[in-house]
Protein backbone atom coordinates (compact mmCIF):
# COMPACT_ATOMS: atom_id res chain seq x y z
CA UNK A 1 0.00 0.00 0.00
CA UNK A 2 0.91 3.72 -0.68
CA UNK A 3 1.98 4.70 3.01
CA UNK A 4 1.80 7.87 2.01
CA UNK A 5 -2.05 7.05 2.32
CA UNK A 6 -2.05 4.69 5.03
CA UNK A 7 -4.42 3.96 7.82
CA UNK A 8 -3.36 5.29 11.51
CA UNK A 9 -3.77 2.28 13.61
CA UNK A 10 -6.12 1.53 15.15
CA UNK A 11 -8.70 4.03 13.44
CA UNK A 12 -11.46 4.98 15.89
CA UNK A 13 -14.30 7.10 13.87
CA UNK A 14 -17.24 8.49 15.07
CA UNK A 15 -19.74 9.24 12.04
CA UNK A 16 -22.32 11.85 12.05
CA UNK A 17 -21.29 14.97 12.90
CA UNK A 18 -23.67 17.47 13.79
CA UNK A 19 -22.09 21.15 13.89
CA UNK A 20 -18.60 22.57 15.04
CA UNK A 21 -18.86 21.56 18.84
CA UNK A 22 -19.37 18.36 17.99
CA UNK A 23 -16.95 18.03 15.92
CA UNK A 24 -14.69 19.23 18.55
CA UNK A 25 -15.39 17.31 21.13
CA UNK A 26 -15.09 14.25 19.37
CA UNK A 27 -11.65 15.57 18.66
CA UNK A 28 -11.11 16.07 22.37
CA UNK A 29 -12.24 12.76 23.70
CA UNK A 30 -9.62 10.86 21.02
CA UNK A 31 -11.71 9.74 18.09
CA UNK A 32 -9.03 9.64 14.80
CA UNK A 33 -11.46 10.06 12.25
CA UNK A 34 -14.91 12.16 11.89
CA UNK A 35 -17.57 11.37 9.66
CA UNK A 36 -19.79 13.58 7.52
CA UNK A 37 -22.65 11.45 5.61
CA UNK A 38 -23.75 13.88 2.62
CA UNK A 39 -26.15 12.92 -0.81
CA UNK A 40 -28.05 10.39 1.07
CA UNK A 41 -30.48 7.99 -0.43
CA UNK A 42 -32.32 7.21 2.72
CA UNK A 43 -30.95 9.05 6.06
CA UNK A 44 -31.51 13.05 6.10
CA UNK A 45 -28.25 14.70 6.19
CA UNK A 46 -26.89 15.83 9.49
CA UNK A 47 -25.85 19.17 8.43
CA UNK A 48 -25.64 21.48 5.39
CA UNK A 49 -22.66 20.95 2.63
CA UNK A 50 -21.85 24.45 3.32
CA UNK A 51 -21.22 23.48 7.22
CA UNK A 52 -19.51 20.07 6.62
CA UNK A 53 -16.52 21.69 4.43
CA UNK A 54 -16.25 24.77 7.16
CA UNK A 55 -15.85 21.94 9.91
CA UNK A 56 -13.79 19.87 7.94
CA UNK A 57 -11.28 22.40 6.60
CA UNK A 58 -10.66 23.29 10.27
CA UNK A 59 -10.14 19.59 11.81
CA UNK A 60 -6.57 19.22 12.91
CA UNK A 61 -4.53 16.49 10.47
CA UNK A 62 -4.67 14.31 13.02
CA UNK A 63 -8.21 13.87 12.45
CA UNK A 64 -9.33 14.27 9.10
CA UNK A 65 -13.00 14.67 8.45
CA UNK A 66 -14.36 11.64 6.00
CA UNK A 67 -16.92 12.57 3.03
CA UNK A 68 -19.19 9.76 3.44
CA UNK A 69 -21.37 9.75 0.49
CA UNK A 70 -23.56 7.01 -1.79
CA UNK A 71 -21.80 8.48 -4.96
CA UNK A 72 -20.80 6.09 -7.40
CA UNK A 73 -19.15 8.12 -10.16
CA UNK A 74 -15.71 8.83 -10.25
CA UNK A 75 -15.53 12.51 -11.39
CA UNK A 76 -18.77 13.25 -9.03
CA UNK A 77 -16.77 11.99 -6.07
CA UNK A 78 -13.54 13.82 -6.74
CA UNK A 79 -15.33 17.10 -7.51
CA UNK A 80 -17.75 16.49 -4.49
CA UNK A 81 -14.06 15.89 -2.31
CA UNK A 82 -12.62 19.15 -3.73
CA UNK A 83 -15.94 21.21 -3.37
CA UNK A 84 -15.80 20.27 0.56
CA UNK A 85 -12.02 20.00 0.57
CA UNK A 86 -12.15 16.68 1.88
CA UNK A 87 -9.09 14.07 1.72
CA UNK A 88 -10.42 10.79 2.69
CA UNK A 89 -14.21 9.46 1.30
CA UNK A 90 -15.94 6.62 2.41
CA UNK A 91 -18.63 5.14 -0.83
CA UNK A 92 -21.57 2.98 0.39
CA UNK A 93 -22.73 3.04 -3.23
CA UNK A 94 -22.17 0.88 -6.23
CA UNK A 95 -18.16 1.35 -7.55
CA UNK A 96 -17.89 -0.46 -10.52
CA UNK A 97 -13.70 -1.27 -10.69
CA UNK A 98 -13.50 1.49 -13.70
CA UNK A 99 -14.98 3.87 -11.28
CA UNK A 100 -12.69 2.78 -9.42
CA UNK A 101 -9.59 2.96 -11.57
CA UNK A 102 -11.09 6.38 -12.78
CA UNK A 103 -11.00 7.69 -9.07
CA UNK A 104 -7.60 6.93 -8.83
CA UNK A 105 -6.63 8.31 -11.72
CA UNK A 106 -8.25 11.48 -11.15
CA UNK A 107 -6.80 11.92 -7.41
CA UNK A 108 -3.96 9.82 -6.37
CA UNK A 109 -3.54 11.06 -3.31
CA UNK A 110 -7.42 10.80 -2.00
CA UNK A 111 -7.86 8.45 0.87
CA UNK A 112 -10.89 5.89 -0.44
CA UNK A 113 -12.56 3.44 2.02
CA UNK A 114 -15.02 1.32 0.32
CA UNK A 115 -18.15 0.09 2.36
CA UNK A 116 -18.72 -4.13 2.10
CA UNK A 117 -22.50 -3.88 3.73
CA UNK A 118 -23.14 -7.18 5.23
CA UNK A 119 -26.82 -9.16 4.23
CA UNK A 120 -27.68 -12.51 5.16
CA UNK A 121 -26.76 -14.10 1.88
CA UNK A 122 -23.94 -11.73 0.30
CA UNK A 123 -20.46 -13.29 1.32
CA UNK A 124 -19.81 -14.49 -2.12
CA UNK A 125 -20.37 -11.02 -3.83
CA UNK A 126 -18.31 -9.29 -0.75
CA UNK A 127 -15.38 -11.26 -1.68
CA UNK A 128 -15.85 -10.94 -5.19
CA UNK A 129 -15.77 -7.10 -4.65
CA UNK A 130 -12.61 -7.52 -2.67
CA UNK A 131 -10.61 -9.03 -5.29
CA UNK A 132 -11.75 -6.34 -8.12
CA UNK A 133 -11.31 -3.36 -5.92
CA UNK A 134 -7.99 -4.00 -3.92
CA UNK A 135 -5.66 -2.48 -6.16
CA UNK A 136 -7.66 0.68 -6.19
CA UNK A 137 -8.79 1.65 -2.53
CA UNK A 138 -6.95 2.33 0.46
CA UNK A 139 -9.33 0.53 3.27
CA UNK A 140 -13.07 -1.16 3.63
CA UNK A 141 -15.44 -0.47 6.18
CA UNK A 142 -18.23 -3.15 7.02
CA UNK A 143 -21.56 -2.45 7.37
CA UNK A 144 -24.87 -3.45 8.11
CA UNK A 145 -28.22 -3.57 5.62
CA UNK A 146 -31.19 -2.71 6.88
CA UNK A 147 -34.32 -4.46 5.17
CA UNK A 148 -36.61 -1.98 6.87
CA UNK A 149 -35.44 0.95 5.60
CA UNK A 150 -33.07 -0.21 3.27
CA UNK A 151 -30.16 1.74 5.12
CA UNK A 152 -26.68 0.46 4.27
CA UNK A 153 -25.20 2.40 7.43
CA UNK A 154 -26.35 3.94 10.09
CA UNK A 155 -28.80 1.33 10.61
CA UNK A 156 -27.93 0.92 14.63
CA UNK A 157 -27.91 -2.70 13.84
CA UNK A 158 -25.09 -5.61 13.88
CA UNK A 159 -24.36 -7.78 11.13
CA UNK A 160 -22.83 -11.61 11.41
CA UNK A 161 -18.89 -10.69 12.69
CA UNK A 162 -17.78 -14.15 11.10
CA UNK A 163 -18.37 -12.53 7.68
CA UNK A 164 -16.34 -9.64 8.53
CA UNK A 165 -13.66 -11.72 10.24
CA UNK A 166 -13.72 -13.55 6.43
CA UNK A 167 -13.02 -10.37 5.05
CA UNK A 168 -10.41 -9.24 7.39
CA UNK A 169 -8.38 -12.20 6.33
CA UNK A 170 -9.27 -11.87 2.89
CA UNK A 171 -7.99 -8.31 2.13
CA UNK A 172 -4.88 -6.68 1.33
CA UNK A 173 -6.28 -3.44 2.82
CA UNK A 174 -7.08 -2.50 5.93
CA UNK A 175 -10.76 -3.41 7.00
CA UNK A 176 -12.78 -1.17 9.33
CA UNK A 177 -15.75 -2.71 11.25
CA UNK A 178 -19.07 -0.48 11.77
CA UNK A 179 -22.58 -1.54 12.29
CA UNK A 180 -23.98 -1.25 15.44
CA UNK A 181 -21.23 -0.23 17.51
CA UNK A 182 -21.28 0.87 20.81
CA UNK A 183 -19.61 1.12 23.89
CA UNK A 184 -20.76 -2.25 25.14
CA UNK A 185 -19.63 -4.50 22.29
CA UNK A 186 -16.94 -2.48 20.85
CA UNK A 187 -14.25 -4.43 22.64
CA UNK A 188 -15.60 -7.99 22.37
CA UNK A 189 -15.89 -7.01 18.17
CA UNK A 190 -12.50 -5.82 18.24
CA UNK A 191 -11.11 -9.28 19.67
CA UNK A 192 -13.37 -11.31 17.62
CA UNK A 193 -12.60 -9.24 14.39
CA UNK A 194 -9.35 -7.99 14.35
CA UNK A 195 -10.38 -5.19 12.66
CA UNK A 196 -7.97 -2.11 11.74
CA UNK A 197 -10.08 0.33 12.97
CA UNK A 198 -14.26 0.49 14.52
CA UNK A 199 -16.40 2.91 13.31
CA UNK A 200 -19.44 4.54 15.40
CA UNK A 201 -22.16 6.62 14.90
CA UNK A 202 -25.57 5.90 16.43
CA UNK A 203 -24.72 4.22 19.14
CA UNK A 204 -22.96 6.59 20.85
CA UNK A 205 -25.36 9.22 20.56
CA UNK A 206 -28.19 10.58 23.30
CA UNK A 207 -31.80 10.74 22.95
CA UNK A 208 -31.89 13.81 21.23
CA UNK A 209 -29.29 13.01 18.25
CA UNK A 210 -26.26 14.26 19.51
CA UNK A 211 -22.80 12.87 20.62
CA UNK A 212 -23.67 11.36 24.55
CA UNK A 213 -19.83 12.55 25.57
CA UNK A 214 -19.98 9.68 28.07
CA UNK A 215 -20.91 7.30 25.49
CA UNK A 216 -18.24 8.66 23.42
CA UNK A 217 -15.87 8.61 26.07
CA UNK A 218 -16.65 5.05 27.00
CA UNK A 219 -16.11 3.84 22.98
CA UNK A 220 -13.21 4.68 22.52
CA UNK A 221 -11.78 3.39 25.68
CA UNK A 222 -13.61 0.14 25.32
CA UNK A 223 -12.19 0.41 21.68
CA UNK A 224 -8.71 1.17 22.68
CA UNK A 225 -8.60 -1.71 25.24
CA UNK A 226 -9.56 -3.85 22.45
CA UNK A 227 -6.88 -3.24 20.35
CA UNK A 228 -4.43 -3.16 23.23
CA UNK A 229 -5.14 -6.71 23.79
CA UNK A 230 -4.90 -7.59 20.17
CA UNK A 231 -1.08 -5.80 20.41
CA UNK A 232 0.14 -8.13 23.50
CA UNK A 233 -1.30 -11.40 22.12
Amino acid sequence: MNQSRSLPYPAIQIAGVIDRAEAELLVRLGATHLGFPLRLPVHKEDLSEAAASEIIRRLPPTCPGVLITYLERADEVVEFCRQLGARHVQLHGGLAPDQAARLRERDPGLFVIKSLVVRPDNVGALVAQVRELDPFVDAYITDTFDPRTGASGATGKTHDWAVSVELVKLSARPVILAGGMRPGNVREAVRRVRPAGVDAHTGVEGPDGRKDGALVRRFIEEARLGFAELARE
